[in-house]
């Protein structure tokens, strides 16, 4: 069925994970006609596969984005009369909006719980916290009701959605199997550790670079620092002699450091947001063949200890996540077979191959309508 599609960013890369190398990357096969707006100043450009990116150029700061560049998207999104809007930002609920009033089809693309969100932000006093998350979260709940789907990164959201409307499904952001073709042999891999992913207080950073004063190893760091206040603190810790930093790195670069170490890392804080996630860095590291390190909350410790493929530990105890290393790292025979069994725990249901097909249903669905 032939039909136009055009999906919406003014906060993500063109080439991003979820939106990009997933979303639309599956659409397109399907025959879509796809577009993709953003607004990172890079021009526009038509990929080898055919995706139109179109760009209203990089926003100069947050209150250019929120008030201007949402604008632009509109205008630039009007002139593709698609079939179908797709929206990833909460700041484009607007846009939505306005798209459903001229007969469009909208969904909405819930990546984060942004009411849960806003109550993490370390540049927001209390009250402003409360205040604001109270206000969004009646304002999102409101807007919900007029799309035509609500599509969610995870269960959790998608609950908190199913309250108000019928049309959800959650579509999670598993590994691309097609990136993880084979695993290195354990005996190529060195008794070394990773973390890939945004870095940050409450991602644990602090307490992960704590916890290598009492392991003799290597943390494969890679990806970018929130704040470089927060790199000079992190630098001055004594375990970061043992730190092997990249800065952000991309996907190829990414596979070549999942590929020679032996244990992956992630240990988020116990923030109301993070308890309830799925983060993909998980399911690549057991992807990827490696036993994991994570967070001890109720919905990883599930996954982790029903696969079997590693140790749930405190994240705010760095003496805890360095037990958690060290036996890893001393018992790889056991450490190996973990690594074994969250691969084949992803090969069988953590994949973007199922998430494929549930987000495929969805545009049908809206097509036949």
């Amino acid at each position: 069925m032939h039909c136009r599609i055009c999906h919406l960013t003014s906060v993500h890369s063109r080439y991003d994970e979820r939106i990009f190398l997933k979303e639309l990357k599956s659409l397109k096969k399907t025959d879509f006609d796809t577009y993709l707006i953003v607004a990172d100043g890079k021009g526009n450009e038509i990929t080898e596969e055919g995706i139109k990116i179109l760009d209203v150029g990089k926003p100069r700061n947050r209150k250019e984005r929120v008030l201007d560049i949402t604008n632009r998207i509109y205008k630039k999104a009007l002139g593709v009369n698609a079939d179908i809007y797709h929206f990833h930002d909460p700041e484009l609920i607007p846009v939505g909006l306005k798209f459903k009033k001229l007969g469009k089809k909208v969904i909405y693309d819930v990546h984060e719980d942004v009411p849960r969100q806003i109550l993490t932000k370390p540049y927001l006093n209390r009250i402003s916290k409360k205040f604001l998350s109270f206000l969004f979260e009646k304002y999102e709940n409101w807007a919900v009701r007029k799309f035509d789907f609500v599509i969610t990164a995870t269960p959790y959201i998608r609950d908190r959605f199913l309250k108000l409307v019928s049309k959800v499904v959650d579509i999670n952001n598993y590994p691309l199997l097609e990136e993880f073709p084979e695993v290195s042999p354990w005996n190529k891999r060195e008794p070394e550790i990773c973390y890939i992913g945004g870095i940050a207080k409450v991602r644990g950073i602090v307490e992960l670079v704590k916890s290598l004063e009492n392991v003799d190893t290597i943390l494969h760091l890679a990806g970018s620092f929130e704040s470089k206040s927060l790199e000079e603190e992190v630098r001055k810790l004594l375990g970061w002699r043992k730190v092997k930093y990249y800065g952000f790195v991309g996907r190829t670069d990414v596979q070549k450091i999942l590929k020679s170490v032996m244990v992956g890392i992630v240990t988020l804080h116990p923030t109301l947001n993070y308890y309830v996630s799925l983060p993909v860095k998980l399911f690549e590291y057991m992807a990827a063949g490696l036993p994991v390190v994570t967070s001890n909350f109720p919905l990883w410790k599930e996954i982790v200890e029903e696969n079997r493929c590693g140790i749930c530990v405190d994240p705010l105890n760095p003496e805890e996540i360095a037990e958690a290393i060290k036996y890893l790292l001393t018992h790889p025979k056991e450490a190996k077979v973990m690594g074994k069994k969250g691969r084949k725990a992803v090969l069988e249901k953590y994949n973007w191959d199922l998430e494929e097909k549930k987000l495929i249903k969805v545009y049908r669905e809206l097509l036949n309508d």
